[in-house]
Order: structure tokens, then sequence, then C-alpha cells
């Protein structure tokens, strides 16, 4: 059975025909899930009748939160009310022929709502069921609401984005929710591969606490007799990070002896070139104080894209940019990465489209994401006939 109420265009993905039934909200689950869609899984997302709560963020959008579209594409949407009987009974119909199903309830909520592992694994053996939760589904935390910004500010995240001495910073752009959606896409692949040789689903369980802690594992090594405040930043410091330009900002890497070599040729710093008190990446962090004044004289001369392109491939670098600039960047648009959807009521927009390459099996179009209950008549319909 196909969960889906039309064909998409394309070829098919590495997940084509592959059946998932999305009932998480906010960004960790429903972005994993659109990761899926995007190699050719058929998504649907259900809803409650109130929506999944990202529709209602701020959005300077009027006829959908830009949020929602965002993290939500290639899915048919469907309005179930779990507490309603037949609503439920619809759901069940769909998990007996379902592979994969993703939520994000807190610990104890399915079971209540009838939808806990123990309880769908018994008529479906072979689901994949997936749960993303804020701290994970045991521990004194395991009942409590988690989102981005409070996990980036409970590990640690935030004290270290923050300058020294200074307060924390917020990473701005849901860094933590993100990454937890390529973990829920990671794990529920490697578990549908391995039902390949077993016959059988399990549970999948990812949390933002993982998440923001495998963000930060080069961080999380405690030697033996170091002490508590020993220190892990993992930015190399020196010359290498934004600097001011004649107009706008750049960002440099030179970090081995050929890029540094490089920068100084290209910015006419010859003298500190071969100077054996710079001669590595260590002695030019210690010795930043001389190294970035000299620097920064150099690069007034010129602007931030001007000097990007007379570093060309020869220093790592990258002019400040609005994200607005990347929709049509000549290598965006070289690699696809762009494409143009229809929605039932904002029209045309222009968005992002697949995160991974496939040759062979690059998987089908993508698509908007659904106004809510868009395709609730038609996929009841599948599921009850």
């Amino acid at each position: 059975m196909s969960f889906a109420p039309t064909e998409r265009k394309g070829p098919r993905g590495p997940l084509s025909s592959v059946r998932v039934l999305d009932l998480s909200a906010y960004i960790a689950g429903p972005y994993g899930c659109s990761l899926l869609a995007d190699q050719g899984a058929e998504v649907v997302k259900i809803e409650p009748p109130a929506g999944d709560n990202l529709r209602k963020y701020p959005s300077t959008l009027e006829a959908e939160s830009r949020a929602f579209l965002g993290v939500n594409r290639s899915k048919w949407g469907m309005v179930l009310d779990l507490k309603q009987e037949a609503d439920h009974a619809v759901l069940m119909k769909l998990v007996r022929e379902a592979d994969v199903l993703v939520h994000n309830f807190r610990p104890g909520v399915p079971e209540r709502l009838g939808i806990g592992f123990g309880q769908l694994s018994v008529m479906n053996p072979r689901l994949i069921y997936c749960s993303v939760t804020g701290y994970g589904s045991s521990g004194p935390l395991k009942a409590k609401a988690g989102y981005d910004q409070v996990l980036q500010t409970m590990t640690g995240m935030c004290a270290m984005q923050g300058k020294a001495g200074g307060p924390p910073e917020i990473l701005y752009g849901s860094v933590v929710d993100y990454y937890a959606s390529a973990l829920v896409a990671g794990g529920v692949a490697s578990a549908l591969y391995e039902r390949e040789k077993s016959g059988l689903g399990q549970h999948v369980g990812v949390s933002l606490l993982r998440a923001a802690l495998t963000m930060q594992s080069a961080r999380l090594v405690w030697a033996e007799g170091e002490p508590r405040e020993v220190g892990r930043d993992m930015r190399s410091g020196g010359i290498t990070g934004l600097h001011p330009t004649r107009q706008g900002y750049i960002y440099l890497s030179a970090n081995t002896q050929h890029f540094w070599e490089a920068l100084c040729a290209r910015t006419g710093l010859h003298d500190i070139a071969a100077n054996e008190r710079y001669d590595s990446v260590r002695k030019r962090a210690l010795h930043k104080d001389e190294l970035v004044p000299r620097l920064r004289e150099a690069l007034a001369a010129h602007t931030a894209l001007e000097w990007e392109a007379l570093f060309g491939e020869e220093v790592p670098c990258a002019a400040a940019r609005a994200v607005e600039d990347m929709f049509d960047h000549p290598q965006v648009q070289a690699e696809d990465m762009i494409a143009t959807f229809e929605h039932p009521a904002l029209g045309s927009y222009r968005g992002f489209t697949r995160a991974v390459e496939f040759d062979r099996t690059p998987g089908p179009q993508p698509f908007a994401a659904p106004v809510l209950g868009q395709h609730t008549e038609a996929l009841r319909t599948r599921a009850e006939g």
C-alpha cells in the first residue's frame, strides 16, 4: 500500500517506497523526515486539529510560516485528533502499513495516546519507531520540555560562544535542532538497513541533549589529572577569523603553512611570511597582537568581495554575505540546491532542496509543505479503503 495520494515526479531515490508517518512538530523531527523525503520516502505529516505550533511562529509571510515551509517540504498533510476513537483507528491502519514513525512527544505521552513503541510494534513488528526528546527517555530530566536554545545554554555552547569575560551568547539558526534532524535521518536509515537483515523494527532514540553534546565531542575530552578550567576552545585563533576590509568583512583561514604563505604573498606582507616567530598556527595565535593590525591594514586596500576574488583558490576565505545572496550564488545554482515550489496559499516560492547527492538514485522532485489538513480526506480514504 502506498500512502501517497499522488505519484511523485522524477527518478527514484534510495528510500523510495519507504513509508513514513511524521507525528512530530517544530524542527528536529519534521526536518529529519524532510531529509528522508528528499531521498524518496513517502512522508505523511500528521498534525492535531490546531496544527504544528511552528505554523504559528512569527513570519513576514502572511499565508504561512516561513519556518514551517522550510522544514516540511515534500510531505502530504493530514489532520487527526488522536484523542478521538475514529481518528486513532485511522492512524492504526496507517501504522500497519508504515515503515517508520517519528514523533517528539515527551516520555509517557505516546503510551497515554496508545502509540507507544510497545503498543505499535505488536501490530507491526517491522516498524522503525523514532522518538525525538529533549533529554532522552530516562533520567531526572526526561519529562522536561527541551528546546534548541535551552540545550545550547545547558551544554556550554553559549558560554563558549561568548567572548572572554563576557556573557554567554546564543548561536542563532537552531543549530541543535538541525543537527538532531540529521541524526533522525541517519538513525532511521541505519535501522532500515538493519531491518533488511533481521526483519525486525526497533526503537531509535534521538534527543536534543545528545545532539548538543555530539556537536561538541572534541571539547568533551577530559584527561586524567587535568583541571576543570583547562582550555577547550577549538578555535585556532590568531589571524584565522573575520576581518574588516575597505567595505564589508571577510573570513580568512590560513592554518597551514601553504595557505599562510599565500595569504602573505597576496596581501604584500612578505616580510612576515618567512619569519620563524610566525611559522606555525600556534605561534601565529600567540603573536596575534602583532599580526592582526598588519593584516587589517593590508586588507583595507580592497573590499571583501574584491579580496575574495584576489585570493581565489589560494587562500580559504569568504566574504560575509546575507543568506539572500545564496539563492542566486553561482555555486549554489551549479549544485542545483534551490528549487521552485508551488504552494496552495502562498503561490510560487524558491527554497532549498536536497541535502545529499545520489548519482544513480537522485530522488524525485521536491514539493511544497502542505497547508493544514491538505490531504486528509484523500489519505483517510486510502487508509479505510
